[in-house]
């Protein structure tokens, strides 16, 4: 039996019932979910920790801690204990704001099975929880609007469900995302896509991305570096609220 879920269930007077009507499952299926081995989808999972006010590692811990690739768990660490986050993105939607379906999309093509797909994508959406969870660190994302545009196979759909994801997020009280327009011509980002961390500590890190395994910097003269770019991409951004605006209007595009 999960005993950690059916302690958080407890906690939060919820039973299978109740935690089936609020996410639309038979609740035959949510009771199921206290066994061994029966863990709902990865997007349900993140609902379940909402409704629970839990993180996903605390109800699903084998699950978070085992389906990151091992050269990335470093930064997984550094993630779950940052106080602030600030994520640049050339090409793709930031990690910690994808949908499961557009998470799916990034791997498409790749020479990976099925299982390692799933257990990618699984990671990627369990790590979201830091952003929705209690003392969630400050999120500020900045992308790029042709991030918007460009649609996985033409999948207008999912590009939909993305943008407005999106939107939602960016109405978070810890998050802000910006849009670098099209209007704005050659900037710093085309460098490439990183992240930088806030320690509680006040120690500072950095996630730069490449093709392959992606390097996670600590030195200060590095980091100090990347955070120089930074500000010159933050620069090129609309504001938090025009942002916004377009975000809504890349959702209603895709309709």
């Amino acid at each position: 039996m999960n005993h950690a879920l059916v302690a958080a269930m407890a906690e939060a007077g919820e039973t299978a019932d109740s935690l089936a009507a609020q996410l639309g499952v038979d609740p035959k299926t949510a009771g199921r979910w206290v066994t061994p081995g029966r863990i709902p989808q990865p997007r349900r999972r993140v609902k379940i920790a909402e409704i629970l006010k839990k993180d996903v590692g605390d109800l699903w811990p084998d699950v978070l801690k085992r389906k990151e690739p091992a050269w990335f768990r470093r930064w997984a660490d550094i993630e779950r204990e940052a106080v602030s986050l600030r994520w640049f993105e050339l090409a793709w939607v930031p990690g910690l704001l994808q949908t499961e379906a557009y998470a799916r999309a990034t791997l498409a093509g790749e020479t990976l099975t099925t299982t390692i797909v799933d257990q990618l994508v699984s990671a990627r959406i369990q790590r979201q929880t830091v952003l929705r969870r209690e003392q969630a660190p400050l999120f500020i994302a900045v992308i790029d609007e042709l991030v918007l545009r460009r649609a996985p196979h033409n999948n207008r759909a999912l590009m939909r469900e993305q943008c407005a994801r999106l939107a939602e997020s960016a109405e978070l009280p810890t998050v802000s995302v910006h849009v670098v327009p099209m209007s704005v011509g050659m900037y710093p980002g085309h460098g490439g896509p990183f992240i930088l961390a806030e320690l509680p500590d006040g120690g500072r890190a950095a996630h730069a991305d490449s093709q392959a395994e992606a390097q996670i910097l600590t030195q200060p003269e590095h980091v100090a570096t990347l955070e120089r770019r930074w500000e010159r991409i933050r620069g090129e951004a609309l504001s938090r609220s025009q942002s916004l605006d377009l975000l809504r209007e890349a959702a209603t595009s895709w309709t």
